[in-house]
């Protein structure tokens, strides 16, 4: 199974029309924080889901607005709205324009829905909190907006989402979205601001195909770059930084996240990228969560290496600050370079080889099931007296990323250090290094 980048849908709005609701109802959890106070979304969340046999990636945009102050004037709330509307017309296939039927149409839902018109994007307006026979015949008036059909919602209810969801996948691309040139590997190189992302890129091309700068952010779009090594070409994916949640400044640093995202989306191998003068920060942990929700190899990269000697470290020090901060990702093999002095760079990349081979590793389906069930047989699960967990087999039902689907009695008694002791077994047994692993309980009687 190739892995193939998937398309992005946008939710954009004032704040209040209940944007937030609308993501937790396509998603089908609650994902996001939900209040009546308007401004309650801090993060702007993004998440791989689907609908129907359909997968793209969902973004609550509300998550834009700025924390800068308690109260905001009219003219705020419109430039933060803006502001969504602008990362989503510069990176959404599809954005839904979620609008209030309780309050109609306002300046601002006038305002961006002719910026979205200007823009021609793919729009569908969603006309959220219908939830009665009156609000519903007064979703008419939305037509004004120029924007086709209003399609009436109630979110909350879980009331036309369903004929929302249909309008948004029938406008979603059908093409791959993957860049047409032909590579044996797409990397992506990821981090926050200012950890040497482009002098990375610079020294693997040997030239300067980007900008290089000492202020955090520069790199604003996705920059690709091919290279080869040992007769293997690389397809290189340069990003904008990814900085922390609620520290996204608006206008259009904005786009850096979504662009990055959408990168490693197009990618099967990322090099997360660390600073040695600033080791595994909370906002490192931040970027390696996207990198394991998008099920992407990972190759931790320690840039910046030629200042070891004044900072008084040694790589196994090194590797043991990282090893500490981010146990979620122990898996994940660790290289050390200066892009500056462009050493270590043939180690990292025969890592990034190495790390796309395990990402694409198949397992024979008897030795697999002999494995699980041997581990099974070592160290049963807990059980009480009245429901204990059985587990009848395993099958690989994906590689690139590797994925398994388990088949046991019942789902919901997979307690979570259950689900860790088949992974380490697997990952013992098969290796994956720096490869996440797709794991699926399937109880009886479930899809």
């Amino acid at each position: 199974m190739k892995n193939q980048a998937i398309p992005l849908v946008a939710i954009v709005g004032r704040p209040n029309v209940g944007k937030s609701t609308i993501f937790n109802r396509i998603v089908g959890d609650r994902q996001a924080i939900v209040s009546d106070i308007a401004g309650t979304t801090r993060d702007r969340l993004i998440t791989e889901t689907e609908w129907g046999e359909t997968r793209f990636l969902l973004v609550d945009t509300g998550g834009l607005e700025s924390t800068d102050s308690t109260t905001s004037t009219q003219t705020q709330i419109l430039e933060k709205v803006q502001s969504q509307v602008d990362v989503a017309i510069a990176d959404a296939d599809v954005i839904i324009f979620a609008t209030d039927a309780n309050t109609g149409i306002t300046a601002d839902d006038a305002e961006v829905a002719q910026k979205l018109r200007m823009a021609g994007n793919q729009v569908v307006l969603a006309v959220n909190k219908a939830d009665n026979i009156q609000r519903e015949a007064d979703t008419s008036e939305f037509y004004k907006l120029g924007l086709g059909d209003p399609v009436p919602i109630s979110a909350y209810h879980n009331y036309g989402v369903d004929d929302l969801m249909t309008s948004v996948v029938q406008r979603l691309p059908n093409k791959d979205l993957m860049n047409d040139f032909q590579s044996d590997v797409r990397l992506s190189i990821v981090g926050r601001a200012n950890v040497g992302k482009s002098q990375l890129l610079n020294a693997l091309t040997g030239d300067d195909r980007s900008i290089v700068s000492d202020v955090p952010g520069t790199t604003r779009d996705a920059i690709d770059s091919s290279i080869s090594h040992k007769d293997k070409s690389v397809l290189l994916i340069d990003t904008a930084g990814i900085r922390r949640r609620g520290r996204i400044e608006p206008g259009i640093e904005n786009y850096s996240v979504i662009r990055s995202i959408r990168a490693v989306e197009r990618s099967e191998v990322s090099l997360l990228v660390l600073d040695a003068t600033e080791l595994a920060t909370g906002q490192d942990s931040h970027v390696a969560s996207y990198l394991l929700q998008a099920y992407r190899g990972i190759v931790i990269v320690v840039n910046k290496w030629d200042l070891s000697k004044n900072l008084g470290m040694s790589k196994d020090d090194a590797k043991k600050i990282i090893r500490e901060r981010m146990k979620f990702i122990n898996f994940v093999p660790i290289q050390f370079t200066s892009a500056l002095n462009k050493t270590g760079l043939d180690s990292m990349l025969n890592t990034v080889f190495h790390v796309h081979m395990q990402w694409n590793q198949t397992l024979p389906r008897y030795d697999l099931r002999r494995t699980i069930l041997n581990a099974v047989a070592d160290h049963p699960p807990a059980s009480n007296p009245r429901h204990g967990l059985k587990l009848y087999g395993v099958t690989q039902d994906s590689f690139g990323p590797p994925g398994f689907t388990f088949y046991v009695n019942r789902s919901d008694l997979v307690h979570f250090s259950y689900r860790r002791y088949l992974e380490n077994i697997l990952r013992k047994t098969y290796g994956f290094d720096g490869a996440p692993l797709k794991m699926r309980f399937k109880g009886r009687g479930e899809h």
